[in-house]
């Protein structure tokens, strides 16, 4: 009996905070794992096919890394089971690459990944493992090194992923030309590194 009270007490505990990535920002500084390696551990994984094929990967229009810094009043909440996507403040990033995206708050360490397939002016996102039979669509404009975001349905964690993608601009992490790109004189945003 002691045994199954340990594995339920281990299992609620485990995979309470794990299983969706989420962190409170107490537990990550116990970890103090640096966000660097969340980030690379993030780029070397690629999505599983859950709804739909992944695509080929060929080079998009949009491919590169954005971020954004969302202000708010308040720290995040300490938390076991966080909603996904949750709006939080700080830096947010997001790298579309050959049709893989994924996503990154680097205050809580929460993380994501999934497939995206262009189609026009439209941005479909799919096999997202924290709504796996969901698929979002959005309209997307690149100008400027500024990608926007417009929701056409997406009601992956309860409207969270379109309340967050479609928020603030995502600023370009790419040299604005070749000259700033060589001399890296240019105004990187925040979380570009």
């Amino acid at each position: 009996m002691a045994i199954v009270v340990m594995v339920i007490l281990f299992m609620t505990h485990g995979l309470s905070s794990s299983c969706n990535g989420q962190q409170s920002a107490s537990e990550i500084s116990k970890t103090e794992a640096p966000s660097t390696d969340i980030w690379s551990g993030l780029m070397q994984r690629t999505p599983f096919p859950y709804t739909i094929p992944l695509p080929s990967p060929k080079s998009t229009v949009i491919d590169g890394t954005y971020t954004k810094f969302a202000t708010k009043e308040t720290p995040p909440v300490p938390c076991r089971r966080c909603p996904d996507y949750a709006p939080e403040g700080g830096i947010w990033k997001l790298n579309l690459n050959k049709g893989v995206f994924r996503i990154f708050h680097k205050a809580t360490g929460w993380k994501d990944i999934g497939s995206f397939f262009i189609s026009g002016n439209q941005l479909i996102l799919a096999n997202d493992p924290v709504c796996h039979e969901i698929i979002g669509v959005y309209t997307w404009k690149l100008e400027e090194g500024k990608l926007t975001l417009n929701v056409i349905e997406d009601k992956c964690a309860i409207g969270l992923r379109a309340m967050n993608l479609m928020k603030l601009p995502w600023l370009s992490c790419q040299p604005p030309s070749t000259e700033a790109a060589i001399t890296d004189h240019w105004p990187k945003p925040a979380g570009c590194d």
